[in-house]
């Protein structure tokens, strides 16, 4: 393949151009030194020099880059027919069964959108009107979307300096880490952290009622992305769930990062916490059109029924489409046809363990968690203080990239190594990453080690008595 005939320009004009024209807030991975990506394939990206790069944090690119099989139904619907959805469209009602098919029976009604962020705002719109209710309870270092109304329950957003903080009728519970968080598995052995974490959440709901209110929504993400690849303790959702709806509130399950299968075992996050685990509304998107712009919000009878009974229509002009709608399916047949569900389980259980050994290897590393392919590798100074090893992970991404491996770190900490895959992501993929993360961690350590050395020497030299101390600052001063 001629790769150059797929750039327009050179890579410096590239970046010229993005700086006079694209906002600075718009910010690019490894900005010190970018990656120029020409083409995709699979769980690879390819830069202008055709180097490719083992992709382990592209959740988007669900099925792979460029899926021929996606691909080809979308280009084939796009020159047939897209145009908006007061139109009747088969693509539409297929879609909208399919998905409905994948959930529990109460959720079987569709609204589709463009993003997750819409799919995330018009959720607590219809928890609004269903509830007649304002308040919203959201977790710490939550995430949930770019619109202002989703800025106001993302503490990963509204908590930075420059902020806009958090608004009264927001309410922030403590997110549900066993590792860091408030309730630790380690200060709690053999307890029942879904009830601890639940228990604030109750608080939260009997403070609200005693104010003469009731709780709009608790919304949040199945598993947390953001917030660090968090996996909410046993029974924590039966808890919130329970309380928040005895405060007349309805429960919001983001899916947006995890959904589709990527926890192996189900369809959806949620799942993972029993059959009875129920919310009243889920949203849904980056996967959902492997990297087209499509997502959707489901619920039930009951809020939909609330909101259309308010006589105002919602329209949405390119919520499923007719491309959108092909793309989604043609997903979804993906996912079935190559068991993806089936190699997300497989696949992360081997990533899962290996990262473990990698673990009693490395004493940097303090916590490895994950289900399906959805793992996160906690970076510590120590184990014992569990101190955040925030400079480590940056630099362990940054020497990874020059490996040809794409990470991120993330977490309130940024120090938490994200692993979210394509989902064709294989067993020679996970060795490979092995292999390279377990020698850049090993030098990475080895020069932490030196450097505490060397400043354990330094602060003896200073304890010297005087006459000594001069010679040993002539002789450091020689080398």
């Amino acid at each position: 393949m001629n790769v150059k005939s797929m750039e327009q320009m050179s890579k410096d004009e590239t970046i010229a151009l993005r700086n006079k024209y694209i906002g600075k807030s718009c910010q690019l991975f490894f900005r010190e030194d970018p990656l120029k990506i020409v083409r995709a394939s699979g769980q690879y990206m390819y830069d202008e020099m055709d180097n490719a790069y083992l992709d382990c944090i592209n959740n988007v690119a669900h099925v792979g880059h460029c899926h021929p099989y996606v691909v080809e139904a979308g280009c084939k619907q796009m020159a047939t027919l897209n145009t908006n959805n007061r139109f009747l469209h088969d693509n539409l009602v297929i879609c909208a069964q399919r998905i409905t098919n994948l959930l529990p029976e109460p959720l079987s009604v569709c609204f589709f959108v463009n993003s997750g962020s819409e799919a995330n705002d018009l959720a607590i719109r219809l928890a609004q009107i269903h509830t007649g209710n304002t308040d919203v309870i959201t977790l710490e270092h939550a995430y949930h979307g770019h619109l202002t109304s989703l800025i106001d329950i993302s503490h990963y957003k509204f908590n930075l300096p420059g902020g806009p903080g958090k608004p009264e009728h927001v309410h922030l519970a403590s997110c549900p880490d066993t590792y860091r968080g408030k309730f630790r598995a380690s200060n709690y052995p053999g307890k029942d952290l879904g009830s601890l974490y639940g228990d604030e959440i109750r608080e939260i709901c009997d403070r609200v009622k005693s104010e003469g209110r009731g709780v709009c929504a608790y919304i949040a993400e199945s598993l947390q992305s953001c917030g660090g690849q968090i996996i909410p303790p046993d029974n924590y959702f039966r808890e919130v769930f329970k309380h928040v709806r005895a405060a007349g509130g309805v429960c919001i399950a983001d899916e947006v990062q995890v959904g589709f299968g990527r926890v192996g075992k189900h369809w959806w996050a949620f799942q993972l916490q029993g059959d009875d685990i129920i919310p009243d509304i889920v949203t849904m998107g980056k996967p959902m059109g492997n990297g087209h712009p499509i997502a959707a919000v489901i619920t039930t009878r009951e809020v939909a029924e609330s909101f259309r009974k308010t006589g105002v229509e919602y329209f949405n002009t390119y919520g499923g489409n007719p491309v959108s709608c092909a793309v989604a399916n043609a997903v979804l047949d993906v996912i079935e046809k190559e068991n993806l569900r089936e190699n997300a389980s497989q696949v992360g259980d081997y990533l899962l363990k290996a990262c473990e050994t990698l673990k009693q290897k490395h004493k940097n590393i303090g916590d490895v968690r994950g289900v399906g392919l959805f793992v996160g590798i906690e970076l510590v100074m120590d184990r014992e203080s569990r101190t955040p090893a925030s400079t480590l992970a940056k630099k362990v991404v940054s020497t990874m990239k020059n490996e040809r491996i794409l990470l991120s770190a993330d977490g309130p900490d940024c120090n938490v190594i994200k692993l979210k895959p394509p989902m064709v992501f294989s067993r020679a993929n996970v060795d490979e990453f092995i292999k390279v993360f377990d020698r850049i961690l090993g030098e990475a350590e080895q020069k932490i080690e030196s450097a505490a050395s060397a400043a354990t020497v330094l602060l003896d030299t200073c304890r010297m008595p005087t006459s000594i101390k001069h010679n040993s600052e002539e002789r450091i001063k020689s080398i």
